[in-house]
């Protein structure tokens, strides 16, 4: 049986590098985000491997781009089995102090507002078939707090939102879950990017967090996807 997956945010990074491992493993792909030019780059890295993949390029943040990504999913595959909400941004690790009403509402459109568009979303063909799994990718920023004010909050609210449709949809063959990655190279976080951020908060939040554990790569993340893509009975 042919698994059709969506992927926001799959041009680069956590998105991108599960993505290819989903094709890898049979899915069907559907790549979402702005920037066409970079997800036609992968779909064709997984065409040439041997995949199936369909990029539609859209804001994660408009409802009438949301609406089309699904709807071009349906016309080519007739089916949503999996949602991978990935797309995010950082706030530079910045301190609430600091944090600029625009800075603010940006994050929280991209990390949380996308996140709860596409969702709602899915969830219509989700329940007219009685299946199906969403995995958001949250962040240890927003379990502890551990990170910028406003990339912790929407992270935070990621994790609360997993938790409410997982209990909305419990028996009724549609999962919902989370994983929340902890420091991962990405182009978000190059070192050229993270001479701008919030040195002075970065060495607090630095002094909140188990750096014994070390630094994890794409790939790791992409395999936690797949697994809870897969497992039919593991708690948020």
């Amino acid at each position: 049986m042919t698994v059709n997956q969506g992927i926001t945010g799959a041009n680069s990074g956590k998105g991108e590098a599960t993505a290819e491992l989903f094709a890898k493993e049979g899915s069907t792909v559907v790549l979402v985000a702005r920037r066409r030019d970079k997800l036609e780059e992968v779909e064709e890295r997984i065409k040439k491997n041997g995949g199936l993949a369909l990029t539609v390029s859209g804001d994660v943040t408009s409802l009438s781009d949301c609406k089309n990504v699904f709807a071009q999913t349906m016309k080519s595959f007739g089916k949503v089995d999996i949602l991978v909400n990935n797309a995010g941004i950082v706030d530079q690790h910045t301190a609430t102090i600091r944090v600029t009403d625009e800075l603010w509402q940006n994050v929280v459109n991209i990390n949380q507002t996308g996140v709860f568009l596409f969702c709602r979303e899915a969830l219509q063909y989700m329940t007219q078939t009685k299946s199906g799994t969403i995995i958001k990718v949250s962040s240890i920023a927003g379990a502890y707090g551990n990170g910028g004010a406003a990339y912790s909050a929407s992270k935070y609210a990621v994790i609360g939102l997993t938790k409410n449709i997982a209990i909305q949809h419990s028996g009724k063959g549609i999962r919902c879950k989370a994983v929340c990655p902890g420091p991962t190279p990405t182009a978000l976080n190059t070192p050229d990017k993270l001479k701008v951020f919030d040195k002075e908060f970065m060495e607090i939040c630095a002094r909140h967090t188990d750096l014994s554990v070390g630094v994890s790569d794409m790939i790791d993340q992409a395999n936690a996807i797949l697994f809870f893509s897969q497992m039919m009975n593991i708690a948020v």
